[in-house]
Parts: structure tokens; C-alpha cells; sequence
């Protein structure tokens, strides 16, 4: 299988000041042509390293993409670097890359410097790939590292003109490689911990065949992904999600590129049902997510959030007895708001939490982390029912809120279900 290396060039990346976001888009582009990223680097702006990293990265893989380094500065080294790794004599001026530097600079009213000259000088042995988006060029080199048949690309550090120059380097790589196709499907799974789950589908996971690798990709909103990755060939995976189906049940909520929320709304608006919800601790992070989907006003009427006990029992109808006995975090507090808000708003549906999201507030009854979340539903006789369900986490105040918020619209899933 074709592999790749992705280099980026900076020290602004090393120290922090800015997020690589190129790595990712370049990965994903490599990823649907079938090429398989094997390695990601971050380099410093230093000639030495760059020329020794990206000489390691030759060796090691097919294709080598390069972003950063190419600017009108004097930072920006990356050219001196490509010269010497590809055995360049010298410098040749790009006649294609000078004719957008001059009409880049006249659209802009901009003064043609001796800066902007260098930017359409190449290593003599580079082959150029216009860059219409910028001044910087992008360049290929072939024929580089141990096997003498690595590919380089180097681009512009510039998101929007790295990403711009991508179908032509996808394109160029796929008329020179002959590539095999890569395939994912992602099963997105809810309520089970990590390595809960890794033990549970172990004896399944053992017996999928070498071609078929398993990731597990935790999120506090989205819960456990399972990425079933097929290197090369074509591969039926309906007869191992057919299984794990079994083994998993109602944890499984969807496939692919899904969400809870967007799985809530899809189960409403095919009853033609709606649904609303009362917040707490999670202070309109459930409406957030809810509100998230595009078409969600088909079903989703809307919120209280009903952070002070006035609210709830003002707007909620709660039972001051309630909160004065066993407190608003509790059970029987956040099934009256549920119930509460389904009344008031007039849905058919409805969720509601009350916890403590920390870092302060928690005791020994009720630690920080600890969360009271709760469904509703009208039932056609015009009848109530309320589940409810009390989770336990242990992370910050805004890993708190996403599992909450998360935990609490699993159980209106399963409500609905």
C-alpha cells in the first residue's frame, strides 16, 4: 500500500501560537484516494532539522507533503532545505509562479520588492505547481530517498492555499501511484466506558480477519466510535456489525459520521413527535446540541433552563417540599422537571438534569460529577411516563457539562426507542 508522511515547518506550531489544522485536511484527502498517512512530524525552523527530518520521512515513506517555510520572510527556510535534499545546483526563476506574483501584487496595488521576486525562485530540479491562491510556490520533487522513488510536495503553510492546492497534488499523486482503496465504517456506541467495551467485544474483535483493523475513539459527547478500517480491496462488513450488533444491543445509536442529537431527531420527526427540554447543571447545552441540526424546529420546541430553585419550581412546577427534602439534585426533583417542562411547553417528549458540575458544590452524598437526568413521555391516553437515571463522572466542569448533557439525551433515546 501507498504510504505518506506529513511534515509541517515552524516553530509558531512547536510553541503553540497557532493549531496545524493542515495535517488533518491532508490526511483526510490522502485517506479517499488511498493513500495511508504512516507518519506526522512537526519541524523547527532550523535548516539542519528540516533537511534531516524530511530525508528520514523519504526513506520511510512513498510520498512525503510539506506545508510552511515558503514566505517572503527570512524565517522562512524551507526552499534552502528542498535545494540541498534534492540535489539542486542553484535557484531557477518559476515564469508560471512570477505571473501570478505580479498580478497578486498589482490586484492588491502592491510595490513589486525583491522579496516577492524570490518567491518565484525554485530549487532547479523542483517541478512547480501553480499556486493561484498566493505568492508562495508549490513544488514536487521526484525520484528523492532510499528507494530513489519518493515523491516530495511542499506547499504554503496558509491554510486556505494549502487546501486550495490539494486536488491538484491528489491528482498528480493518483496519475503516478498505483493505489489500493481504503474503507471505514464507524459504529458509534453510547453508555459503555472504554475499556468496558474493549473487553466485551474482545472475542469479536479477535476474530475479524488481518485486513480489518479496530480503533476505539472516545468522546465525552459522542461516546465510543468504532472505526473498522479495511486496507486494500474491497470488504463486506455487514456480517461483523451484524455480530457486534448482538453482543452491543441498544448501545449501538448509529453508524458513520452521526450524533445523538441528530439520531433524537430523526427518531422524533419520523413519529412526527416533538420534544423539549429543562437544564440545570448542563445550563442549555442539551438545547445547544438539539439545536445543532438543520430542520431541528420540525421537532424541537424548545427550553428552561431552570439553573436557580425559583425557576424550578416557578416555571417547572416542582414541589418546593421536594427540593426542601431532598435537595434539586436528586431523583425525584428532576423527573417533576421533566414532567414539568413537557407540560408547560406541550411536547411529547422530554429531558432534564440536575447535578454538580464542580469544581465546587459536591459532598460526600453528592460528589462533584454526580448528575440526576431524566426522560418524559406522553403516552396517547394523554398518560405520563418518566425514567430516570443517575451517572457518576469525575472530570472537570466542562467534561462534566458534555457528559451530562450527553448522558441525559442517551436516556431520552432509549425513552423514544
Amino acid at each position: 500500500m501507498t504510504t505518506a508522511s506529513i511534515c509541517t515547518i515552524g516553530d509558531e506550531i512547536l510553541i503553540g501560537q497557532i493549531v496545524d489544522t493542515n495535517s488533518s485536511h491532508i490526511s483526510r484527502a490522502l485517506n479517499d484516494i488511498g493513500v495511508k498517512v504512516t507518519y506526522m512530524t512537526s519541524i523547527s525552523d532550523d535548516h539542519n532539522d528540516i533537511v534531516s527530518q524530511l530525508s528520514h520521512c523519504l526513506d520511510i515513506s512513498d510520498i512525503v507533503i510539506v506545508t510552511g517555510g515558503l514566505g517572503p520572510t527570512k524565517d522562512d527556510i524551507t526552499k534552502d532545505a528542498l535545494k540541498e535534499l534534492s540535489g539542486s545546483a542553484g535557484y531557477v526563476e518559476s515564469s508560471v509562479q512570477m505571473e501570478i506574483v505580479k498580478r497578486i501584487l498589482e490586484a492588491r496595488n502592491m510595490p513589486m520588492l525583491e522579496t516577492n521576486r524570490a518567491q518565484a525562485l525554485v530549487p532547479e530540479k523542483a517541478v512547480v505547481i501553480p499556486n493561484e491562491l498566493g505568492t508562495a510556490p508549490c513544488m514536487a520533487f521526484y525520484g528523492l530517498g532510499k528507494s530513489g522513488k519518493s515523491v516530495l510536495y511542499s506547499l504554503p503553510g496558509v491554510p486556505f492555499e494549502a487546501l486550495g492546492l490539494l486536488p491538484k497534488i491528489t491528482g498528480d499523486i493518483s496519475a503516478k501511484f498505483s493505489l489500493e482503496k481504503i474503507t471505514h465504517y464507524t459504529v458509534n456506541t453510547f453508555g459503555i466506558p472504554e475499556s468496558v467495551l474493549a473487553e466485551k467485544i474482545s472475542g469479536w474483535e479477535d476474530a475479524l480477519p488481518e485486513n480489518v483493523k479496530l480503533a476505539y475513539l472516545p468522546n465525552s459527547t459522542l461516546g465510543v466510535r468504532l472505526r473498522l478500517t479495511s486496507f486494500g480491496g474491497d470488504v463486506d462488513f455487514s456480517p461483523y456489525i451484524l455480530s457486534l450488533q448482538e453482543i452491543l444491543g441498544d448501545a449501538i445509536y448509529g453508524y458513520g459520521q452521526t450524533s445523538l442529537q441528530e439520531e433524537i431527531g430523526k427518531a422524533l420527526h419520523l413519529r412526527g413527535k416533538t420534544m423539549s427540554a429543562a437544564e440545570s447543571c448542563t445550563g442549555g447545552r442539551i438545547s445547544e446540541l438539539m439545536t445543532s441540526i438543520a430542520g431541528c424546529s420540525d421537532y424541537y420546541k424548545g427550553s428552561v433552563t431552570s439553573y436557580a430553585n425559583s425557576v424550578k419550581i416557578g416555571l417547572l412546577g416542582v414541589d418546593p417540599d421536594v427540593i426542601a427534602r431532598y435537595g434539586a439534585v436528586s431523583e425525584q426533583c428532576v423527573r417533576q422537571m421533566a414532567e414539568g417542562v413537557l407540560k408547560r411547553l406541550d411536547t411529547d417528549y422530554s429531558v432534564a438534569t440536575s447535578g454538580i458540575a464542580g469544581p465546587g458544590g459536591g459532598s460526600a452524598e453528592k460528589p462533584v460529577g454526580m448528575v440526576w437526568t431524566a426522560a418524559a413521555r406522553r403516552n396517547d391516553d394523554g398518560s405520563i411516563d418518566v425514567v430516570s437515571r443517575k451517572l457518576q463522572f469525575s472530570s472537570n466542569r466542562a467534561v462534566n457539562i458534555e457528559r451530562f448533557a450527553s448522558g441525559a439525551l442517551n436516556l431520552l433515546r432509549l425513552h423514544i426507542k
